[in-house]
């Protein structure tokens, strides 16, 4: 068997591995899933690691498979979610991201919605006018070739966590990404998620 052919059956496995612990345990950190799984299959922590999309398209496959009706279920009702969350934050052009989007959420996955709006303070103005106990923190997003913190303010709702993002109105026009050479972050408007809701 090639060298070439080994790496790529390592990838699979730690690929696989990872889709589980993320299915099963609700993990939710690409490197953490992936780096556990190498550990858990006792391979190297480094070097034949999987990428997200291979990773992404394992977890796909293993909700399909095992998970069908649940993860149905799960995502519906996450959207719905999602939707009255944006019709609350409508003043922000709210789009809904990650993993309710795609339809990969686990059991403890957040709804992760971005907001834009000029004015830095009034997301955070809006939540405590409306009495909402809320959480800051930063990400770092990479904006066409700028890279910036923004915040991000979460809280619960109903026993589900909600995330928002703040970015600035000039951002919608702009590529999102997590990283650098990352994919494009999907992100869809509010008639897009009540479509999708639909189906």
């Amino acid at each position: 068997m090639s060298r070439a052919r080994i790496r790529d059956d390592v990838r699979s496995a730690i690929a696989v591995q990872a889709a589980r612990l993320m299915a099963e345990d609700g993990i939710e950190d690409y490197g953490l899933a992936k780096r556990k799984a190498a550990r858990q299959l006792g391979l190297p922590e480094t070097g034949s690691l999987p990428n997200n999309a291979e990773i992404e398209s394992a977890l796909r496959e293993y909700q399909g498979i095992y998970q069908a009706d649940d993860q149905h279920r799960r995502i519906s009702a996450l959207r719905e979610h999602a939707l009255d969350q944006m019709r609350i934050f409508a003043a922000f052009n709210p789009h809904l991201t990650g993993p309710v989007l795609s339809g990969l959420a686990g059991p403890y996955a957040a709804i992760q919605l971005q907001l834009y709006t000029d004015d830095d303070k009034a997301v955070e103005l809006f939540l405590i006018d409306r009495g909402i106990a809320y959480r800051v923190s930063q990400t770092r997003l990479f904006l066409s070739a700028e890279i910036r913190q923004v915040p991000v303010f979460s809280f619960s709702e109903d026993g589900l966590e909600v995330e928002l993002v703040g970015l600035q109105t000039r951002d919608l026009r702009a590529p999102v990404r997590a990283t650098p050479e990352g994919r494009v972050i999907e992100r869809a408007k509010t008639a897009q998620v009540e479509a999708l809701t639909q189906r």
